[in-house]
């Protein structure tokens, strides 16, 4: 099974851009940034990643955030999270990117483009394709709404795709940031909040009435909620799942316990993804092993799980029935 997980060709579409940092990214970005007081020592840094808790999560995770001071550290997020994918046979990512948290650091637009761009095109290079998600931090409120709307619509980088909402979901309200996804909508950009990963289904309800997403972030309370389930089945409403960061921060107890199961036997459109993968210890081709392993799913089972994430991505059709046809080969090699 690894083997053949491998061997097709995978897409992700839930990954946020600072949460892919991987060791040596930023034993790069701290050496360069001694001032951050992260590791520079690859054994202490190796440390200081180890996943504690959801707290120790964070705090490392703004560690990282914190040495974004230029459009070379931006560059080297990107390259660093290509190279990763490369090495997993991924072929297309659409990365979630926070403009906003760059902005209030001190970062200028002009650093995250070129930062995003350059590493766009050295990712395109390893054969890795890349596109954009912009995302509200809605801890930080309808302020973070305007500012990634208005940067997002006024700069429009090469790749940009979809527009997000994540952050914490307790006392956040979806609905209040319906303005901001309308607009994004009508300016051709494809609505993918966060919803259901902490809080109850009412959250995707929400998230799909409010702010009409067409993928739902990570979604697993969806199930609680049969009427729910039975909508997003009926509009092909692909979840951007994410098994091993739901059980790192404790939404769930095991893989084995994972709502996953109930998902697929019901219909809907799952994708397996890494949300923070160094994080967390995940990678892309572990979610589909770990999974596949879980539930008992064979080689056709999993291989619809590519499918999926290919057929819930924003390429242009060309581009994915030339990784459907690339996934059938892959399945046909093995009966």
């Amino acid at each position: 099974m690894r083997s053949f997980v491998h061997a097709l060709p995978k897409v992700e579409l839930h990954v946020h851009l600072v949460g892919s940092a991987g060791l040596d990214t930023v034993l790069e970005l701290a050496r360069r940034h001694p001032e951050a007081g992260v590791p520079t020592d690859r054994a202490e840094l190796e440390r200081f990643y180890a996943f504690r808790d959801f707290d120790h999560f964070l705090r490392v995770f703004w560690a990282v955030q914190s040495m974004m001071k230029g459009r070379d550290d931006v560059h080297s997020l990107v390259v660093g999270l290509a190279r990763e994918l490369a090495r997993q046979n991924v072929r297309y990512a659409e990365v979630t990117v926070t403009p906003y948290n760059h902005l209030v650091d001190g970062l200028s637009g002009d650093e995250v483009l070129a930062g995003l761009q350059t590493g766009r095109a050295e990712a395109s290079a390893l054969g890795v394709e890349l596109a954009w998600c912009f995302d509200i931090p809605g801890e930080k409120g309808l302020a973070a709404g305007r500012e990634t709307l208005a940067f997002a619509l006024s700069e429009r980088p090469e790749g940009l795709v979809s527009f997000g909402l994540g952050g914490p979901e307790a006392g956040v309200g979806r609905a209040q940031f319906a303005p901001f996804f309308d607009a994004a909508r009508e300016a051709g950009l494809h609505s993918v909040p966060h919803a259901g990963e902490t809080t109850g289904p009412e959250t995707v309800w929400s998230a799909v009435r409010d702010l009409r997403a067409e993928r739902i972030g990570h979604g697993t309370s969806c199930v609680e909620d049969p009427a729910l389930v039975e909508h997003l089945v009926h509009k092909g409403i692909a979840l951007e799942v994410c098994p091993t960061s739901n059980v790192r921060t404790r939404q769930v107890a095991s893989i084995e316990a994972h709502p996953v199961r109930r998902m697929l036997d019901a219909g809907v459109v799952v994708t397996l993804n890494t949300d923070d993968p160094p994080f967390f210890g995940a990678t892309l081709e572990g979610e589909y092993v770990a999974v596949a392993e879980a539930l008992g799913l064979g080689h056709a089972d999993v291989a619809r799980l590519a499918e999926n994430a290919v057929l819930a991505s924003f390429l242009p059709n060309s581009r994915k029935t030339v990784l459907l046809e690339e996934i059938a080969g892959v399945l046909a090699s093995i009966r």
